[in-house]
């Protein structure tokens, strides 16, 4: 397939993709998630050099830490599951949590002691506008247009098969649709009335004040509920999870700031003083098992991206190759075909709430 556009409702690289935290990693627990994002981990490792274009992907490692014994049964676990999928994966215990990042409190006398962690070396963080350019240009280098403020208003059918899609710029004919919306999937299926088990969630994020090289890694913490790593100029980029109302709301909150500088403060001291720059939100669609819908619709030449909650970004280069084999070929790929719309109702879920609690 050649003749391709894709339908922005706003700027190229305005959506999500410029809201996240830009967490890289694939050590997720289940056989069928670990083979998506270890896919795309492989991908991200080569894909620099195939795009021709800067993207700033570090490679620092990513740190899961452990406060309660249910926490060290459970990312034990994970490791052992990673290891046996072929991803690298590793328990580190106090010490060696020093180790890897020496500005993590360990103390014992703290509401939540780390009692170990997990570990992958190859996980990391791009630059997220980076990673937009260089696709847009090898895309545009293709021959694949991108149509920017056309916003989809409706789409034309015939039986089961969409022929047209409405825009804001104009109605455009069309073979195949892919929808891939994230938090605004919903507004687009309700149009083709297929319901999707999808809740849109806002999700805050927000960095400091740009400061000097200090924080080695990624850490990310369940039971504090925050997650930390510090970007390439400098800023710490920090989030947690999800805010627990539905809505499409992209502000931050100043309640959400309150926890989430407490809990980044008690996970690491040394940040005490450091000043918040700005606040932000991004709308994530979230499934009832944690897991994403890539496949097939009840149309014909309709197929699905969505339910990635806030681990999309990781994704990028895995998800964007089998749905591109899956919109080619009219069959999901291997790796995306356990993640269907129809496991809603045959039971086959992939609850990743445990690999996904914390955001990212």
């Amino acid at each position: 397939i050649t003749n391709v556009a894709v339908l922005e409702r706003g700027w190229l690289g305005g959506g999500n993709m410029a809201r996240n935290t830009t967490l890289i990693r694939s050590n997720y627990l289940w056989d069928e998630s670990a083979g998506i994002y270890e896919h795309s981990l492989k991908l991200w490792e080569g894909l620099e050099e195939e795009l021709g274009y800067p993207i700033l992907f570090s490679q620092r490692g990513v740190l899961n830490l452990a406060h309660t014994e249910q926490d060290v049964r459970d990312s034990i676990r994970r490791v052992e599951a990673n290891r046996l999928n072929g991803i690298d994966a590793q328990w580190l215990d106090p010490k060696q949590v020093l180790d890897v990042c020496p500005i993590v409190n360990t103390s014992h006398d703290i509401r939540y002691p780390v009692l170990g962690g997990t570990f992958q070396p190859r996980g990391g963080i791009a630059k997220h506008d980076y990673v937009a350019w260089g696709f847009a240009r090898s895309a545009v280098n293709a021959g694949i247009d991108i149509i920017q403020n056309c916003e989809v208003t409706g789409f034309v059918t015939d039986g089961g098969t969409v022929t047209a899609v409405e825009t804001t710029r104009g109605r455009i004919g069309t073979g195949r649709v892919a929808l891939c919306a994230a938090g605004h999937t919903s507004t687009l299926t309700d149009l083709l009335g297929v319901p999707v088990p999808v809740q849109s969630h806002p999700l805050q994020a927000l960095v400091s004040e740009l400061l000097e090289p200090i924080h080695p890694t990624v850490v990310m913490s369940n039971a504090v509920h925050v997650y930390v790593s510090q970007a390439h100029k400098g800023e710490l980029v920090m989030g947690a999870g999800v805010d627990s109302y539905n809505g499409y709301g992209q502000r931050g909150a100043f309640h959400i700031i309150e926890r989430q500088m407490a809990a980044a403060v008690e996970l690491f001291p040394v940040f005490a003083r450091a000043r918040l720059l700005r606040t932000w939100g991004g709308i994530v669609d979230v499934t009832p098992d944690a897991s994403p819908i890539i496949g097939t619709t009840p149309y014909d030449n309709v197929y699905l991206n969505c339910g990635w909650g806030t681990g999309g970004f990781k994704a990028t280069p895995g998800v964007g190759w089998c749905l591109a084999h899956t919109v080619a070929t009219g069959v999901p790929h291997e790796i995306n075909a356990p993640f269907t719309l129809e496991r809603f109702y045959t039971g086959a879920l992939i609850d990743e709430h445990g690999a996904a609690a914390v955001a990212h």
